[in-house]
């Protein structure tokens, strides 16, 4: 198990600085998941730590190993560093034995290796098969068999399961993350998918504009988001503006309390789909709005919803016995604190500044 240490990194593509002074750890035998809508350097990020791309500043550290910083850059063959891509790229003139076999040195090959990855990624017996008889999920868990033989520092998966159909993925996803717990693997998951990130992950790294916003757990990511981006992103938020006094906030949803307060004043209030509780409307309600829009999930519900002031929620309502129709109006209520930022400062409408 190795810790990867990333210091200052930056790496420019002509005028365009795809990574702009990344400080990261990724925890040895832990998988770390990278985050980050299109074009934030999630890819970029991954192919610098393979060693596929030299630095233009920084370093990066493989088990107290410095891999790649000023005047060294080793080599990506000589990193012990897997890389899984989106499609298994297997070798389709070998066998699955073969293929898993192709990276292990003499003794290994001889040795059990191969069969014992292969238990790991569920496909005992598979050895003798040929890649074209194997479903896509099958031949990712080959891949990343493969990438585990010869008990790599670094592991890098590069969005292994974005091929696969929704249901087939979230099984593979739990099997692959299964299988690199119990080889004490050290692993990095570039992805774009919240949901893959937050149920996989040991520790989530969301990126922007080349930069880290937030490394923390998944929870802690998605409860103690690092501001209102972060918030939006990864997962449904209903963002409110209000105002913060004594540890509450005045917001449309009523008075709420609010955690990591920041000073008394504006601010934006977080509040999760899930935190809205829906109930039919008696004379005490003091927040009641009309439903929307319902879009059914199978196990919850969204339900859109416009309050009396005018505002615009969302609600994820877990057991409909009785779905609430479009049309009607409901109590809507609030479970738990809601997290608050000061709110943004509104922009400065230069034509009507004085001139002079």
């Amino acid at each position: 198990m190795s810790e990867v240490v990333l210091t200052g990194v930056v790496k420019r593509y002509g005028r365009v600085t795809a990574l702009d002074g990344v400080d990261l750890i990724v925890p040895a035998g832990a998988l770390t998941a990278v985050l980050g809508p299109s074009g934030c350097g999630k890819t970029t990020l991954l192919r610098c730590l393979a060693g596929f791309e030299r630095l233009d500043a920084g370093e990066i550290r493989v088990d107290g190993r410095p891999v790649a910083g000023p005047g060294r850059h080793l080599p990506a063959h000589r990193r012990r560093i897997a890389v899984v891509p989106q499609e298994g790229a297997l070798f389709p003139h070998l066998s699955v034995a073969g293929n898993i076999a192709y990276g292990l040195d003499r003794a290994d090959r001889r040795g059990d290796r191969v069969d014992e990855v292969l238990a790991l990624v569920g496909l005992a017996g598979y050895g003798d098969r040929m890649p074209h008889q194997l479903s896509g999920g099958q031949q990712q868990r080959v891949a990343v068999a493969r990438a585990l033989a010869p008990r790599p520092s670094l592991m890098l998966l590069d969005e292994p399961f974005s091929a696969l159909d929704a249901g087939l993925r979230a099984g593979l996803r739990h099997d692959i993350r299964e299988a690199l717990r119990a080889d004490g693997a050290t692993a990095v998951l570039v992805t774009h998918d919240q949901g893959e990130a937050l149920s996989a992950a040991d520790r989530v790294v969301v990126l922007r504009s080349g930069q880290v916003v937030q490394s923390a757990s998944p929870t802690t990511l998605y409860r103690a988001p690092a501001d209102q981006w972060v918030a939006g992103f990864v997962g449904d938020a209903v963002l409110l503006p209000a105002v913060a006094a004594d540890g509450a906030a005045r917001t449309p949803l009523g008075t709420l309390r609010i955690d990591g307060a920041p000073a008394d004043g504006p601010v934006t209030v977080l509040v999760r789909p899930e935190q809205l509780r829906l109930a039919p409307v008696s004379g005490a309600d003091p927040v009641t709005g009309t439903v929307l829009r319902r879009d059914f999930h199978g196990h919850d519900a969204l339900v859109a919803l416009r309050l009396a002031d005018g505002t615009r929620v969302t609600a994820r309502v877990w057991d409909e016995a009785e779905p609430v129709p479009v049309g009607a109006e409901v109590a809507v209520h609030v479970d738990g604190p809601a997290r608050a930022w000061p709110a943004a400062p509104a922009p400065v409408d230069a034509s009507a500044l004085p001139v002079g």
